[in-house]
């Protein structure tokens, strides 16, 4: 097994802060968009962007949750184990709004699949967005494409694309795992 650093820190606060920009200028003012991380890993992502978006572009007013989409995988039901969920965190209306999924690695696109299921639940959004820092764009399962991409990575299907977070891991950074 192998593996090769794809980001470093300082790559992935670039993309990050390419992301936010084209974030603001589709979004303006935030007023009518909600951002949603996907959990567990996307919510480290959603966390960066809310950091930039009040600290450095000084956005205010941002509204933004956490989606647990566990019970709304086509696959659930095959696990041998008992699963473990996350807890959903939306405690802001999304009827009628623009809504921004946001995670960190889209393989299959069966997550974002129960992403858009389970979003049902809190509402009818105007307007649903996908942006992924990783897009493993030959290895789609379902016909999802994200609105916003930081790195499209061309890999088998062994391969394995690893995104550590400071919070969890104690760096920034994307690998790719050769199996």
């Amino acid at each position: 097994m192998s593996s090769k650093i794809i980001l470093n820190s300082n790559q992935l606060d670039i993309l990050t802060n390419r992301l936010v920009c084209q974030l603001i200028e589709n979004h303006n003012d935030f007023s009518n968009t909600v951002l949603i991380g996907l959990q567990p890993r996307g919510v480290y992502f959603l966390n960066k962007i809310i950091s930039l978006l009040k600290n450095k572009y000084n956005c205010k007013n941002i509204s933004y949750g956490l989606l647990d989409i566990t019970f709304f995988r086509d696959d659930f039901r095959r696990n041998d184990k008992p699963l473990n969920p996350n807890i959903s965190d939306i405690n802001v209306k999304i009827e009628s709004k623009s809504v921004v999924l946001i995670d960190d690695v889209l393989y299959t696109g069966r997550s974002i699949r129960a992403a858009l299921t389970a979003i049902e639940t809190y509402g009818r959004p105007k307007l649903i967005e996908l942006l992924i820092l990783i897009d493993r764009r030959f290895s789609r399962e379902l016909p999802i494409q994200p609105n916003y991409i930081g790195l499209e990575v061309d890999s088998i299907q062994n391969d394995r694309v690893i995104v550590n977070w400071k919070e969890n891991e104690n760096e920034d950074s994307v690998y790719l795992i050769n199996n």
